[in-house]
């Protein structure tokens, strides 16, 4: 259990409250999320043949149940329960996240600010802040008031201050609740008040300085962000009216233009093509590796590459309309992602701002000196606490941004830096994801390597099946020509055939010859082998007779056994394979990679419920995958890492992370990156909450003046909002900070 949640259920977890003969209420965090599902939850439980009646509560979270005690024991009704919740689980994750998420206060968003404005207050600021320390002029502790609310130091600091004293009132105007701003704003006040317009502009300064390194590391993210996810040339070729060309900015292009691209440009827009054809690579957008014939009428998207030929495209999406750049909106502006840490700092600094004017009151009350009570508002907790925070998990999703991995929320972050439970995928994951041919074994007197071979190409030859593909690269590699062939014909499942030099080629499996009664009596021990060897094969038949067989393997990634081994360093001591792959595959695999355990011959349904199994025992849980087929489990996990090159839009859409290298390493990684994401935030609540409580003390003693209350908690916002930014400099390849 983590150290913000402790002493909470998992979300799905049911439990029983207490239970007598026949009469049981169970608990679960999740029903009070489940608001308008009630019914289908209770006609599910009524539906079960040992219940006799059931009632359900949204406001206290739980289910009373009657039931048959001849049927049915306690705890199993509690994990059938379980079981019928466990179908609204992304209903209710989304609405915890979107609770959890909610703001205490009304804050300024500081990714909004420029960056060219926060850094001209904070030259004003500094200047102004010069002028006053060389000329005296911010002391006016003697004046009248008028003169040192309207003297040069006194309307300079409130021209600088207008950004904070605007939020500090709106956030008493709209919730009712003062913010950080607010706090600031008395402070500023209180010190032009008392006649200190230095101690003013010492806060104003301190405050624009971190709120510009916190708004720089949002604006490096963002730029990380679309660094990576950049999906188009910066220029395109316009078609105008009269069929001439001219080289526009890709930003001055709008819906219905026409652009052409050429052989290695990149598409810019999602449209269809209106004239050419051309051999395009989607592998950015779909993960289908090999690059697809497009012609008129096709539908192209940005993102993909022209490898041959050229075309014109009738622009349909452009700029933020194209999937890439609803990413990088999304990464942006989901608040419903915001990590718990974050959400936590913000409420906890949130709180402790009354506790500031409470204390400013009780110490001038006590000592009647303004001096010390100032100091209560002058420094706070809630800066250091809520600026660094922010700053840390920005700066580590611009470190991952940077090094290929997209982080979509600062939440999994928190997660991940969690996480107990990894769960792998096969094909694709811990595999290449592309067969090749690892054996060619004739079986009849006359027939070569080579002759075997291309009979099988030949039939295979305008296959889109991935053991066509590998047949094909084994005879490109070889150098060996396909030899002429007649109508190739394909039957769904079991295999393909055509006719070679009068003769007529089978290639499939075991059914699809038996069922063209080709005997395989001849396969036996061959196959024992091939199996063995955890190859799979297609058998290739000329004529009524088998020719041989054709061992084609998925080789595991590079450096896979070397990220597992990273995995156990970093203590994770769970890691378990899911695959629909055959049983005996499984096996293999699980065995030479030592997973703890497997499961085999699963549809992806099946593997959303493994997952939700471990989540409801309470489990951190993060599965690795990159097909179609792992979305579901992707999106039920707390946290989904889509790996490589080749996963499809499909599961990068479904993950919180998606790692666009294909090399495993950077698994073990980015959980360094979250780890050390996690610490520096723990070690900046630690510094905000001691040495400001020093300062109080202090200042209430009388020990420090007002200048310095306002150095020292300045100073140390900017302490630990410059920790928060040595994340930028995170080493993903020794797993270190530099």
């Amino acid at each position: 259990m983590n150290w913000q949640n402790a002493g909470k259920e998992p979300l799905l977890r049911c439990t029983i409250i207490h239970h007598t003969g026949g009469r049981i209420r169970i608990g679960c965090r999740a029903l009070k999320y489940l608001n308008g599902y009630e019914q289908d939850i209770l006609s599910k439980v009524s539906d079960l043949p040992y219940v006799k009646q059931a009632r359900l509560s949204i406001i206290t979270a739980n289910v009373l149940i009657f039931y048959d005690v001849h049927q049915m024991n306690p705890n199993h009704i509690a994990g059938q329960l379980e079981e019928i919740v466990s179908l609204y689980s992304i209903p209710a994750h989304q609405q915890e996240r979107k609770e959890q998420s909610k703001p205490t206060v009304n804050e300024r968003r500081l990714q909004e600010e420029p960056i060219g404005s926060l850094l001209r207050n904070v030259l004003a600021g500094a200047a102004s802040l010069a002028y006053a320390l060389l000329t005296r002029s911010g002391n006016t502790q003697g004046q009248h008031l008028l003169n040192r609310l309207f003297g040069f130091t006194a309307l300079t600091s409130l021209s600088l201050a207008m950004p904070i004293l605007k939020s500090g009132v709106q956030s008493l105007r709209e919730s009712g609740k003062p913010n950080a701003d607010t706090l600031s704003s008395a402070a500023i006040l209180a010190s032009l008040i008392s006649g200190n317009g230095i101690s003013a502009l010492t806060i104003i300064l301190m405050a624009d300085t971190a709120e510009l390194l916190t708004a720089y590391s949002m604006e490096k993210t963002r730029s990380a962000i679309r660094d990576m996810l950049s999906t188009g040339e910066k220029h395109v070729w316009k078609v105008l009216e009269n069929k001439k060309l001219r080289r526009i900015p890709v930003d001055n292009l709008v819906k219905g233009d026409r652009i052409m691209v050429h052989s290695g440009e990149i598409i810019s827009v999602d449209g269809h093509i209106e004239e050419g054809s051309s051999l395009v690579d989607e592998s950015s957008i779909t993960g289908e590796f090999m690059p697809k014939e497009k012609k008129i009428k096709d539908q192209v998207f940005a993102g993909s590459t022209v490898k041959r030929g050229t075309i014109t495209v009738f622009a349909e999406k452009i700029r933020e309309e194209t999937a890439a750049a609803r990413i990088i909106h999304m990464v942006e502006e989901a608040s419903q992602y915001k990590a718990q840490v974050q959400t936590m700092a913000d409420r906890f600094s949130a709180r402790l701002i009354p506790l500031n004017f409470a204390l400013g009151a009780m110490v001038y009350f006590l000592t009647k000196d303004a001096g010390r009570a100032l100091n209560m508002l002058v420094i706070d907790y809630s800066c250091g606490i809520r600026l660094s925070t922010a700053t840390a998990l920005t700066a580590a999703i611009s470190t991952g941004a940077r090094n290929g991995i997209l982080i979509k929320g600062s939440n999994y972050l928190e997660m991940l830096a969690e996480t107990e439970t990894l769960i792998f995928d096969k094909t694709g994951t811990l595999t290449e994801g592309r067969p090749e041919v690892t054996s060619i074994i004739p079986l009849k007197e006359g027939i070569s390597e080579q002759l075997l071979l291309s009979m099988a190409a030949a039939a295979e030859e305008t296959s889109t099946h991935p053991v066509a593909y590998a047949i094909l690269e084994k005879m490109q590699s070889k150098g060996w020509g396909i030899p002429g062939h007649k109508t190739i014909e394909v039957v769904v499942g079991k295999g393909v055939k055509t006719e070679v030099d009068a003769e007529t080629v089978h290639v499939g499996n075991a059914r699809f010859m038996k069922e063209n009664n080709i005997v395989l009596n001849t396969a036996g021990n061959t196959v024992s082998e091939l199996m063995l060897r955890g190859e799979n094969f297609v058998y290739v038949a000329r004529g009524s007779e088998l020719a041989g067989l054709i061992g084609i393997t998925d080789p595991l990634r590079e450096n896979m056994k070397k990220s597992l081994n990273r995995l156990r360093n970093l203590h994770i001591d769970d890691i378990i394979l899911l695959t629909g792959d055959v049983e005996q595959q499984a096996a293999m695999v699980a065995s030479r990679m030592m997973f703890d355990r497997f499961e085999s011959e699963l549809l992806p349904e099946d593997k959303v419920r493994y997952a939700l199994r471990l989540q409801s025992k309470g489990f951190r849980t993060a599965m690795i995958g990159y097909g179609i087929n792992d979305a579901p489990a992707l999106a039920y996990a707390d946290v989904g890492i889509a790996l490589g090159s080749k996963r499809t839009d499909l599961a990068m859409e479904a993950a919180g992370i998606t790692i666009q290298s294909d090399d495993p390493l950077n698994i073990p990684s980015v959980i360094n990156l979250s780890r050390s994401t996690m610490r520096i935030i723990r070690q900046n609540f630690a510094t905000s909450v001691g040495v400001n409580s020093i300062g109080l003390v202090l200042g209430a003693m009388g020990v420090l003046p007002v200048f310095w209350g306002a150095f020292l908690h300045n100073m140390t916002t900017l302490a630990v909002v410059s920790n928060s930014l040595r994340l930028f400099f995170f080493n993903m390849n020794k797993n270190q900070l530099r």
